[in-house]
C-alpha cells in the first residue's frame, strides 16, 4: 500500500463508523417512507458514476436513459434525497471537526502526549487489525498536530522559542482589534427550519459518542441507550424527510436578520467568554506577567438589514427594525443570564460581609424601583446580591419594554420619546457598571463569580446592539442624490454631476466647512434621493436611541474618487452627525475599492483625502482645543471614534475577481494594502483593512488562517476586519467549538502576522515576477471572458444563472439595475452559477497560461523558483493552495453534460471553441499546480479536506444530471409557452421547484455556494 493510499485510507476510518450509521438510517427512512425503488434508483444512479467524481470514463448515456425516464416527481424525489445525503453527511463531520478540537484542546490543556489518545470508532477487535489501529493512531497525531496550528496554545510557546520581546507582544495584544462582520447572502437557500433539525442531529450525536464512550470502557458492545439514540435519529430523519427544505416565499430583509442572529442566540453568545479564556491561558502559560487585552478584542458586525446596495428592500425603517430586533434578542440573553445569578448568589449578610457602596447602590434602588422592593424585601432581606440583581433584572425588563414600543414606530417623523433613564437602560455601559459593582464586592470578599465574569464579557462585546451595523450604498447614490439637491437650490453653475473630479472636490471640500443647512427642510426630490437623505437622519436617530456603537461606519460600494468619501461626509454634515464646527464625527467614512481599476487607484484617493487639513482632523477626533481665551468648541471627547488617528479602508475580492481572474485580483489586493498601509504610515494614520472575503475562492474565501497570513505583515498590525458571508455561517458558527475554533484562529493569525512577518513580501524581484503573472492571467482571462463574443451566450445557456435569478431566495436582487450584461451581475450569483455546473470558472481560470507562460523561459530555473515561493512565501502558498482545492471540486464531465444537454442546437458549432478553451487551461492548470506543489494527486497535502471533497464528489454528479434534465424541462417549458403551444403536463412553479432543489443538493455537497 503506498503511502498516498495510506493516507486516503487512515482519514477513510476517521469517520468509517458514524458515516456508515448515518447512511444505513438514511436509505432506510426512504426504504419506509417511499419504498425500496428510489433506494434503488439512488444506488443505481450512484454506481453509474466515479466513486471520487471527476471521472473521465463512464456510461453517460446509461445514466441519461434512467434519468430522462424519471417523471417530475421521481427527479424531485431523487433530487431531495441527495440534497439530505449531504446536509447529513455535513453535520456528521462538523459534528467530528468539533469532537476532535474538544479532545486536542483538552489535551494541550492537560500537556498530555497526543499520540497517547486512542480511538476505534466503533471499529471491533474481529475488523480491526494491528496495522489499522497504528495507521489510525498516526494519522490522528498527524491531525492533531496541524489542528494545534493556529491555536493559542501553539502561537505563545512559539513566540517564546523565538524570543518575540514581550513588550513588542504587549502593544500588539493591547492594541488587538479583531472584527468579524456577517452578511446576508443571496443563494443562502437552507431554512431556519432546517437548521434547528441540523442541530438537534449534531445533540444527538453528542449524546450517542457519550454513551458509546461509556460502553467501551464497560466492555460491552450495545445497550437500550445507544439503540433509543439511533431510535431518535431515525425519527429527526423522518420528520426533515416530510419538511419543506424551500421557503415557502420570497424572504424579506428581516427574515433574514432573524436567520443571521439565530447563530448569536444558540451558539456566539455563549461561546465568546471561552475565546477570552483560552486566550488568558494560552498567553499566560508563556508569559505569566502578561497584561490581557480588553475583554472586547474580537467584535461582531452585520450588514444584515444594513446593507442597502441594490437591495431596494432595506429601507431606513427596516434598518431601525434590525437594531431593534438586535436589542431584543441580547436584552432576552441578559435576563436569561440574571436568572441563573439570581439563583448562585444566595449569599447572606449572616455570612458575607458586603461593601458599602453595594448597599448605598441598593437604596437608590429602592427609591426607583419601590415596586420591587415590596415585592422581594421580605424574600431577600438577608440576601444583598439577589436583590440588586432583581432590580437589575427589572430595569432590563423596562428597557425590553422600551425596545418593542421602538420596533412598532417609526423613528423619522418625531422624535424620539424621553424616558426615566432610574428605571430604563440607556446603553449597555449603565448595565455593565452595575455589574462590576457587584464583581467588585465579591472579589473584596475573596470570592470569584465565573458565571458573572462570562457576564460582563458579553456585555462588553455585545452591549445593547448584539453586533454593529454597517451601512453600505453604492456611490452613485450619493452623486446622484447631491446632484438633485444642488439643481433644486440652483448653488452651481452646473450640474454636480457634469463637473470634474478636481471642481467636485473643491465644493464638497468649502460646503463640509460651513454650518448652515444644504439640504431643504421639504424634499422635493426623487424618491431615490428622499430614501438616501432619509437614510442619513435614520443614522442619527439610531445614535441617539441605541449610543453611537450602534453604526459607526459608512461604507461606499463602488469607490473611485475623493468625491466620492466626500459625498458621504457632506450627507452625515446635513444628518447632524458631522460637526463642521468642532470637526467631530461620530461615523467614520470607509471606501470600498472593488474593481482592479480602483484598487490600484485607492494609493492615490487615500493621498489625496488625508492632504485635506479638516479630514484628518476628524480623523482624530475633532479639532485641537482652542487657546484660553479663543472662541472655538473645545474638542468634543465624548464623541471621538478612537482614541489615534484611525482610517478604514475596505478591499472587494469579489468584483475585482470578476474584472480580472483569480490571481490577477489576488495580486492587486495585496498591492494595495502595502501601498495604503505606506500612504497611511506617511501621514500618522493607522489603517485598519476591512477584506470583503465571500464563502467561495472565486470571491476571495478560503481558511481564514492561511488568508490572513498570506496578507503583508504591515497590513495587519493587530487589526483586521473581515466579513463572514452567510453561506458559511453554518460551517463556521452551528457548535460551539466550531465557532470557538474559527474565533481562535482568526485572532491567533492576526497575532502571528503582525509579530513573526517572513519580509517575503518586501523582495522586489518577486513582486516582478508577480506582476508579470497577474498580467498574463488577467490578460488571458479577459479575453475569455469580455473579449470572446460568444462568451455571454455560452454562459447563459450552459449554466442555470437564469433560472437562479428568478429563485424565490434572496431579498436582494442578483443584477444591479436590471440589466442583463456581465457588468451589472453581481459576483455572487456569478461565482454560484459556475459552481452548480462544476466549471467553478472564476476560481482558476488564467493561472496555468500564466504559470506556463513564465516557466517558458527558464524551465527548470523557474520551477524551482516557484517551488521555492510555494514553501517560503505565504501570498504564493495560499493562492496555489486555493486553486488545487478549487481544481479538486471542478468535474469536467458533468460540466461537458450541461454543454452538450443545455445549449441549443443552433448554438453548438460556435460554443465548441469556448468549451475547448476551458477544457484546454483547466489541464494545464492541474498540471502545473501538481508539478509546483509536487503533489501526485489534487490535495495530497491536506487529507482530510482531499477526504471531505472526494466523499462528495461521485454524489453530486447524479445530482447534476437530475438539475440538467430539470434545466431543459424549464426552458422548453418557456420556449413552448412563448409561442403559445402548451406541451408540458407541469407547470412552471414546479419544474422551477425541481430546479431549486437540485441546487439545494449541489450546494449542500459542494459546502459552498457563491
Amino acid at each position: 500500500m503506498s503511502s498516498d493510499d495510506i493516507g486516503v485510507f487512515t482519514s477513510d476510518l476517521f469517520l468509517r463508523h458514524r458515516l456508515k450509521i448515518v447512511e444505513d438510517l438514511w436509505e432506510a427512512v426512504l426504504r419506509q417512507e417511499c419504498g425500496q425503488e428510489l433506494v434503488d434508483l439512488l444506488n443505481q444512479l450512484r454506481e453509474m458514476c466515479s466513486p471520487e467524481g471527476q471521472a473521465t470514463t463512464f456510461a453517460e448515456s446509461d445514466v441519461l436513459q434512467v434519468v430522462e425516464k424519471l417523471d417530475l416527481n421521481e427527479a424531485i424525489r431523487a433530487a431531495r434525497a441527495f440534497a439530505l445525503y449531504f446536509q447529513l453527511i455535513n453535520i456528521v463531520e462538523q459534528h467530528y471537526e468539533q469532537r476532535d478540537q474538544q479532545q486536542q484542546y483538552r489535551a494541550a490543556r492537560e500537556a498530555a502526549p497526543s499520540s497517547n489518545v486512542k480511538h476505534d470508532y466503533g471499529q471491533s477487535p474481529e475488523t480491526t487489525s494491528s496495522l489499522e489501529a497504528d495507521l489510525l493512531e498516526k494519522s490522528m497525531h498527524e491531525s492533531n498536530l496541524r489542528r494545534e496550528v493556529g491555536t493559542f496554545h501553539w502561537l505563545f510557546p512559539k513566540l517564546k522559542r523565538l524570543n518575540v520581546p514581550p513588550q513588542q507582544i504587549q502593544r500588539l495584544i493591547d492594541q488587538l482589534d479583531v472584527w468579524l462582520v456577517f452578511t446576508a447572502h443571496p443563494t443562502e437557500i437552507v431554512r431556519h427550519t432546517i437548521r434547528d433539525k441540523q442541530r438537534r442531529i449534531a445533540k444527538i450525536l453528542r449524546e450517542l459518542d457519550r454513551v458509546e464512550d461509556n460502553l467501551k470502557s464497560m466492555g460491552l458492545s450495545s445497550s437500550w441507550e445507544a439503540e433509543s439514540l439511533r431510535d431518535q435519529l431515525t425519527e429527526e430523519i423522518r420528520l426533515w424527510w416530510r419538511t419543506d427544505e424551500l421557503h415557502q416565499f420570497k424572504p424579506t430583509v428581516l427574515d433574514e436578520v432573524d436567520y443571521t442572529l439565530h447563530y448569536f442566540q444558540e451558539v456566539l453568545f455563549d461561546a465568546i467568554p471561552h475565546l477570552y479564556q483560552r486566550l488568558k491561558q494560552g498567553l499566560h502559560s508563556s508569559f505569566p506577567g502578561m497584561q490581557m487585552p480588553r475583554y472586547n478584542f474580537c467584535q461582531f458586525g452585520s450588514w444584515v438589514g444594513s446593507d442597502r446596495d441594490g437591495n431596494p428592500s432595506v429601507t431606513p425603517q427596516v434598518t431601525w427594525q434590525t437594531a431593534c430586533y438586535q436589542r431584543r434578542m441580547v436584552l432576552e440573553k441578559y435576563i436569561q443570564s440574571l436568572d441563573r445569578l439570581i439563583d448562585l448568589l444566595s449569599l447572606s449578610l449572616h455570612w458575607s460581609d458586603v461593601l458599602p457602596d453595594l448597599l448605598e447602590s441598593l437604596e437608590q434602588d429602592q427609591q426607583r424601583m419601590p415596586d420591587v422592593y415590596e415585592q422581594l424585601s421580605v424574600r431577600y432581606r438577608q440576601e444583598p446580591y439577589r436583590l440588586k440583581l432583581s432590580y437589575i433584572q427589572k430595569r432590563l425588563r423596562n428597557t425590553l419594554v422600551r425596545n418593542e414600543q421602538m420596533y412598532n414606530s417609526d423613528p423619522l417623523p418625531q422624535e424620539i420619546p424621553e424616558y426615566d433613564e432610574a428605571i430604563v437602560y440607556r446603553t449597555g455601559e449603565n448595565f455593565l457598571a452595575e455589574l462590576r459593582l457587584i464583581q467588585r464586592n465579591l472579589s473584596e470578599t475573596g470570592l470569584n463569580c465565573r458565571d458573572l465574569d462570562h457576564l460582563i464579557c458579553q456585555v462588553e462585546i455585545f452591549g445593547f446592539n448584539l453586533a454593529h451595523l454597517d451601512i453600505r450604498q453604492e456611490s452613485t447614490r450619493h452623486a446622484d442624490t447631491l446632484n438633485e439637491i444642488a439643481d433644486y437650490l440652483q448653488v452651481l453653475p452646473k450640474s454636480y454631476n457634469e463637473m470634474s473630479e478636481s471642481e467636485k472636490t473643491i465644493w464638497l471640500a468649502t460646503e463640509l466647512q460651513t454650518r448652515r443647512p444644504l439640504i431643504p427642510a421639504e424634499l422635493p426630490f426623487s424618491e431615490k434621493a428622499r430614501e438616501t437623505i432619509a437614510t442619513f437622519r435614520m443614522m442619527r436617530k439610531l445614535q441617539q436611541e441605541f449610543g453611537l456603537d450602534i453604526c459607526r461606519t459608512y461604507i461606499i460600494s463602488m469607490s473611485h474618487d475623493v468625491s466620492d468619501m466626500l459625498e458621504v461626509l457632506l450627507l452625515l454634515k446635513e444628518a447632524g452627525l458631522y460637526d463642521p464646527a468642532t470637526g467631530v464625527s461620530t461615523v467614520q467614512v470607509v471606501p470600498l475599492f472593488e474593481t482592479v481599476e480602483d484598487l490600484l487607484k485607492a494609493p492615490s484617493v487615500l493621498t489625496e483625502i488625508f492632504q485635506l487639513p479638516f479630514y484628518r482632523s476628524m480623523l482624530s477626533g475633532g479639532f485641537a482645543p482652542p487657546e484660553e481665551g479663543a472662541i472655538d468648541k473645545p474638542k468634543d471627547t465624548s464623541t471621538i471614534l478612537h482614541s489615534v488617528s484611525l482610517q478604514e479602508v475596505m478591499l472587494g475580492y469579489s468584483d475585482s475577481n470578476k474584472d480580472s481572474g483569480f490571481l490577477s485580483s489576488n495580486w492587486e489586493i495585496h498591492k494595495a494594502q502595502q501601498a495604503l498601509q505606506d500612504i497611511a504610515d506617511q501621514h500618522g494614520v493607522a489603517l485598519r483593512i476591512f477584506h470583503g472575503r465571500g464563502g467561495s475562492v472565486g470571491r476571495g474565501g478560503g481558511p481564514a488562517y492561511e488568508a490572513i497570513l498570506a496578507q503583508p505583515g504591515r497590513s495587519v498590525n493587530g487589526r483586521i476586519k473581515i466579513t463572514e458571508q452567510g453561506e458559511v455561517l453554518a460551517s463556521k458558527y452551528s457548535l460551539p467549538e466550531l465557532a470557538l475554533f474559527n474565533l481562535e484562529t482568526v485572532t491567533t493569525a492576526v497575532i502571528q502576522g503582525s509579530l513573526l512577518r517572513t519580509g517575503f513580501d518586501d523582495i522586489q524581484p518577486w513582486h516582478e515576477i508577480m506582476e508579470e503573472l497577474a498580467a498574463k492571467s488577467r490578460t488571458h482571462y479577459r479575453s475569455l471572458i469580455y473579449e470572446q463574443p460568444d462568451f455571454i451566450d455560452f454562459f447563459h445557456q450552459v449554466t442555470p444563472i437564469e433560472e437562479i435569478s428568478q429563485l424565490q431566495i434572496s431579498s436582494r436582487p442578483a443584477r444591479r439595475g436590471g440589466k442583463k450584461d456581465l457588468s451589472s451581475l453581481r459576483a455572487i450569483p456569478w461565482v454560484f452559477s459556475w459552481t452548480q455546473s462544476r466549471f467553478l470558472l472564476p476560481s482558476w481560470y488564467g493561472v496555468g497560461t500564466a504559470l506556463q507562460s513564465f516557466l517558458e523561459d527558464h524551465p527548470e530555473e523557474h520551477l524551482k523558483l516557484l517551488r521555492y515561493f510555494y514553501l517560503k512565501w505565504p501570498f504564493f502558498k495560499m493562492a496555489i493552495s486555493k486553486v488545487e482545492m478549487t481544481l479538486s471540486k471542478v468535474d469536467l464531465q458533468i460540466a461537458g453534460h450541461y454543454v452538450s444537454e443545455l445549449t441549443q442546437p443552433e448554438d453548438r458549432e460556435r460554443f465548441a471553441p469556448v468549451y475547448e478553451q476551458i477544457l484546454s487551461e483547466y489541464y494545464l492548470t492541474r498540471e502545473l499546480v501538481l508539478t509546483i506543489t509536487e503533489h501526485k494527486r489534487l490535495l495530497d497535502g491536506d487529507p482530510e479536506l482531499q477526504r471531505s471533497v472526494q466523499l462528495r464528489n461521485g454524489t453530486i454528479v447524479p445530482l447534476g444530471f437530475l438539475q440538467v434534465s430539470l434545466l431543459k424541462r424549464l426552458r422548453q417549458h418557456k420556449t413552448f409557452a412563448a409561442a403559445g403551444v402548451v406541451r408540458s403536463r407541469y407547470s412552471k412553479g414546479e419544474l422551477l421547484r425541481g430546479a431549486l432543489l437540485t441546487i439545494n443538493g449541489i450546494a449542500a455537497g459542494m459546502r459552498n455556494t457563491g
